[in-house]
């Protein structure tokens, strides 16, 4: 198997499977009790918070562990809508994960103004619209995703948020496709939130973090035992959180390999261009995360092209993962103004640090053979 789809989610590395181990067998003590069980778990927690915190600059008592980034996304929104009530807008972008979308459409349904801002053909977000938005005075909460989980193209973040702070807004950061993959400092930029999850990095899944600035107002989504100081109940997932940790210090120590994925990346996409008639490459390609390449394969079906990848032992996606299942036209192709043909015959292939040149020139002979395979059975299309 050729795994060309880490954007989905990444394998396990074998130090966070090692790590975890220990608190899922003997260690099972519950990290609210008193009892040294209990304190060995607690300990295990917080050096877990401790790893996730040096990885984006952050202090330790900053990070608020949940079940994922959907979560931590969630989670910030409504808190920060939540406090600040007199103002009625929430500004974010239409290339947004869902977790980010669909969060603004059901706030928009329940008496909010959610305001979308465009993006160019290159993915590229509308900062003078931004600016326009955010200069009404009625933006409660800003959030933009760092880096697209379709197309990798990664958002003026700096600009964007340095806009929003001179406008009294909110700014949250969907983190998630960034966090492991590039140099992320939470102290050098002016935002409140930002969102993170373990299994894009070769943790687990189902455990993620949200980066809370200290001096930031927030209300909880989940109450009960007052777990995470306060900001979210739950009995916290040990052996989760210990290989989220792991995984985050394993990131940061590789994070000076991301020129070497990159430079992968760009082998990928060299070949196919050179072996696939009129394909093209869909997002900003000096502007994007190392790992990602979303790929236009003019009247190829994608879903039929994901089918003979799958045949042939290459895994890929035509789009986000968080659809269950659904193939669909990619909404973030369609939301840089292009058709639905186009979104429609697009697939994205991303890599990780343990992808080698070897998978790549396999996954490039095996892609141009599917693409000459649809185009004799279905030409035209």
């Amino acid at each position: 198997m050729i795994y060309l789809d880490n954007n989905a989610t990444t394998r396990i590395a074998p130090e966070v499977l090692e790590a975890m181990r220990p608190w899922l067998e003997e260690a099972y003590g519950n990290p609210s009790a008193g009892y040294r069980l209990g304190r060995e778990a607690r300990r295990a927690v917080e050096r877990a918070r401790e790893q996730v915190a040096a990885l984006v600059g952050a202090r330790p008592d900053e990070i608020v562990f949940t079940s994922g980034g959907t979560e931590s996304n969630n989670a910030a929104i409504g808190s920060a809508l939540a406090l600040r009530t007199e103002r009625p807008a929430l500004l974010t972008s239409t290339v947004e994960h869902s977790a980010v979308e669909e969060v603004a459409k059901f706030h928009q349904e329940n008496g909010r103004e959610a305001r979308f801002c465009p993006v160019d053909a290159l993915g590229r977000l509308d900062l003078e619209m931004w600016r326009e938005q955010l200069g009404k005075g009625d933006v409660a909460l800003a959030a933009l995703i760092w880096a697209n989980n379709e197309t990798g193209v990664i958002s003026p973040l700096a600009e964007a948020a340095a806009l929003a702070a001179g406008h009294d807004a909110y700014f949250h950061v969907d983190a998630v496709q960034t966090v492991g993959k590039m140099p992320v400092s939470v102290a050098d930029l002016p935002i409140h939130t930002l969102s993170m999850s373990a299994h894009k990095l070769h943790g687990p899944k189902g455990v993620g973090a949200l980066w809370v600035h200290r001096l930031a107002r927030f209300r909880p989504a989940l109450f009960g035992g007052g777990q995470e100081s306060g900001r979210r109940s739950g009995t916290e997932n040990v052996a989760a959180i210990v290989g989220f940790g792991t995984a985050a210090e394993l990131a940061a120590s590789a994070l000076g390999s991301g020129g070497e994925v990159a430079a992968l990346r760009d082998r990928f996409e060299r070949g196919v261009l050179a072996a696939v008639e009129g394909a093209e490459i869909n997002g900003d390609p000096g502007a994007r995360v190392p790992n990602t390449s979303n790929l236009h394969f003019p009247g190829i079906d994608g879903e039929g092209l994901l089918i003979l990848l799958d045949e042939a032992g290459v895994c890929c996606s035509p789009g986000s993962a968080c659809s269950t299942g659904q193939v669909k036209p990619s909404r973030i192709v369609r939301a840089m103004g292009h058709p639905a043909a186009r979104a429609r015959s697009s697939v994205r292939f991303s890599l990780s640090r343990y992808t080698t040149a070897d998978e790549i020139d396999a996954a490039v002979a095996a892609v141009a053979k599917a693409v000459g395979k649809l185009r004799v059975v279905l030409p035209g299309r």
